[in-house]
């Protein structure tokens, strides 16, 4: 993947990609109880995506899986083992979904939503954190506005929830940069440290770590650009769930199970989320927030922001035909 791409260049060879690859969802995606490893009572091992390193869930669900407890929750519907893949960002995720080596992603609104316009076959299950964070950080000595991002180069991970914040928050002060590149978050201080950008968009946890290294934080999407905020998205492919239709509840319970263990025992999810995420426990503690995590799989606030990045998306052409949120969410699902 060419990580200076445009991202007007990025979203049309993900539309490319989708296309080119539909073909192999009939392929080693097409049967998904093989795929899956189950038919006829025998337990399948269920392949979920995530976006991080290590292999490893992560937020409630990941912290109940840590204590070998989601594989039991799990097994009403014919799951007797979890395997996790990571991935560096959403759109590396959707090739792993579209290719069908895949049965459960939980990742960024933005991708999920991108892969679902360009017509992946997959089943909005639930959202497992709304209101997620980011910011904008300059290099040292450079820009401190917004405004002063004008004719300037910017990085952030394309394709992300980051990205999404950063178009809008661009498009709201009517600025437009040199080039938005694509940099991962995590090499995101090298490159304001050479000076290859002038400022970044990045989640919450690396605005911390930066900002405590001396670079400066110029606009801040829950304070500045609320209705940007992020939402992470659980989805399901069409072919899994179609052999597999009573999945959905018991994930769903699972993840507010999930949800119910990590705030009853903050302090324990706080020294997960530090082991997975490989940030200081000060800014762990700082920037995950228990009013992030939804007691239930959907909510008004976590649809209404995912409503509103759809419709962002739509418009700077990154959804290539446009959907209904309440035909993406899988049968049953609300209720």
């Amino acid at each position: 993947m060419n990580l200076r791409r445009s991202p007007a260049a990025f979203a049309a060879a993900l539309v490319a990609l989708l296309i080119a690859l539909a073909g192999t969802l009939t392929g080693c995606g097409a049967d998904p109880q093989a795929s899956a490893g189950g038919a006829d009572g025998e337990k399948i091992t269920l392949r979920v995506g995530v976006i991080g390193s290590g292999n490893r869930l992560t937020g409630p669900v990941g912290y109940l899986h840590s204590r070998n407890a989601l594989v039991p929750l799990l097994a009403g519907a014919g799951v007797g083992e979890v395997k996790v893949f990571s991935f560096p960002n959403g759109p590396d995720l959707n090739q792993a979904l579209v290719a069908g080596e895949l049965d459960v992603a939980t990742y960024g609104d933005t991708p999920a939503l991108v892969a679902r316009g360009a017509g992946q076959p997959t089943r909005l299950i639930a959202q497992a954190a709304v209101g997620l964070d980011a910011a904008i950080v300059a290099k040292k000595g450079g820009p401190g506005s917004l405004k002063e991002l004008a004719g300037r180069k910017i990085a952030t991970q394309t394709g992300s929830y980051m990205h999404r914040y950063l178009l809008g928050a661009l498009d709201d002060a009517k600025v437009k940069p040199q080039e938005i590149l694509h940099i991962y978050a995590p090499d995101v201080e090298a490159a304001l440290e050479r000076g290859d950008v002038d400022a970044a968009a990045v989640p919450a946890a690396n605005v911390e770590a930066l900002r405590k290294k001396g670079y400066p934080v110029i606009d801040t999407l829950a304070i500045d650009h609320p209705r940007y905020r992020g939402t992470s998205a659980t989805v399901v492919t069409d072919s899994f769930l179609d052999a597999h239709p009573g999945f959905v509840k018991i994930w769903q319970a699972a993840q507010n199970e999930a949800t119910r263990q990590a705030k009853a025992n903050w302090d324990d999810y706080l020294a997960f989320a530090v082991s997975v995420g490989g940030f200081p426990a000060d800014i762990v503690r700082k920037t995950t927030l228990k009013e992030q995590l939804p007691d239930t799989p959907f909510t008004d606030e976590g649809l209404a922001l995912l409503e509103g990045t759809k419709q962002f998306l739509v418009r700077q052409g990154f959804i290539r035909k446009d959907f209904a949120i309440d035909d993406w969410i899988a049968p049953g699902a609300r209720g």
